[in-house]
């Protein structure tokens, strides 16, 4: 039987958002004053290559989210969406030692932390849903 998953639309809609910040507020804060500094543009093209790659993985990870809560794919392949939770709380560790190390609020892992939350949160009701408990 068919289901929604509210736990993951709710951690797609989230990493969704997290998606377009990245993309537009990191954009206009980081990378376009990154470009008019003094790194070299070897430093300046690898920096926004990874800062894309990041973009393309919120991307990627929200569509399947919300793919997998609404039950229109991905909804039986626990162990990937499993992963995004982890990553999710994984990227949080960076922000939060960097908030300590620096002294400042890298707020980054406000949004990562839900996100990975719930796509555990919904895991686990899944798999409870499909073994009958």
């Amino acid at each position: 039987m068919k289901t929604k998953n509210n736990y993951w639309i709710v951690a797609g809609a989230i990493n969704l958002f997290t998606f377009l910040l990245h993309l537009i507020g990191g954009q206009l804060d980081l990378i376009n004053p990154m470009i008019n500094s003094n790194l070299s543009i070897e430093e300046i093209s690898q920096l926004i290559g990874a800062w894309h790659l990041v973009t393309l993985i919120l991307l990627g990870s929200s569509i399947i989210l919300l793919l997998a809560g609404f039950n229109k794919k991905f909804n039986t392949n626990l162990e990937l969406i499993n992963i995004i939770g982890y990553l999710s709380l994984l990227f949080c560790i960076p922000f939060i030692l960097s908030s300590f190390y620096y002294g400042l609020l890298v707020p980054q892992w406000i949004l990562f932390l839900p996100i990975g939350f719930f796509t555990l949160l919904g895991v686990s009701k899944s798999k409870k849903y499909t073994s009958g408990d």
